[in-house]
């Protein structure tokens, strides 16, 4: 198979809630766009706490009950390669883009983002629901959506998509 026209990376701490939230979200929004075969998607953790394991089962109830299954992602941590090969790579929150930032060779940092930047409007960063309630993983969903739907129009402007 050859390479997307285009790879995006959503990346969290852990990668089990903001981050495969993202990813589930933004292949939807694609496959709906029928972009699935112009733009790779995937999410990573800047940290190996849940390598290996599926996304927060309330993560998962959450992307259910918006008809979006989550159940086959599994946690990964991000890694040097990744600066290479994904175009955005996008950071939920200034933590987590502070240390993607130390670890990217100054010759990509052009493809980091904080994911809120295309959606300024809801803050700088995508609040991690992990020790929260019901409310916090809607709540996730909800701005992951907004950023995720200008994130693709972005795309689509500036890749001719």
């Amino acid at each position: 198979m050859s390479r997307p026209g285009v790879r995006v990376l959503f990346v969290c701490m852990g990668n089990i809630c903001r981050s495969p939230t993202a990813q589930g979200v933004f292949e939807k929004l694609v496959r709906d766009a029928g972009l699935q075969d112009r733009i790779d998607i995937d999410s990573a953790g800047t940290h190996a706490y849940h390598v290996g394991e599926q996304p927060d089962r309330r993560s998962q109830a959450t992307a259910r009950g918006r008809g979006i299954d989550l159940s086959t992602q599994r946690a990964r941590r991000v890694n040097g390669n990744d600066f290479g090969m994904f175009d955005y790579v996008l950071a939920m929150d200034s933590d987590n883009h502070e240390i993607l930032t130390d670890a990217c060779p100054p010759e990509y940092r052009d493809r980091l983002f904080r994911f809120l930047e295309f959606a300024p409007e809801l803050g700088r960063d995508v609040p991690d629901p992990y020790y929260g309630g019901p409310q916090g993983f809607e709540n996730v969903f909800d701005m992951v959506e907004t950023a995720g739907r200008n994130l693709l129009a972005h795309i689509r402007e500036r890749h001719g998509l």
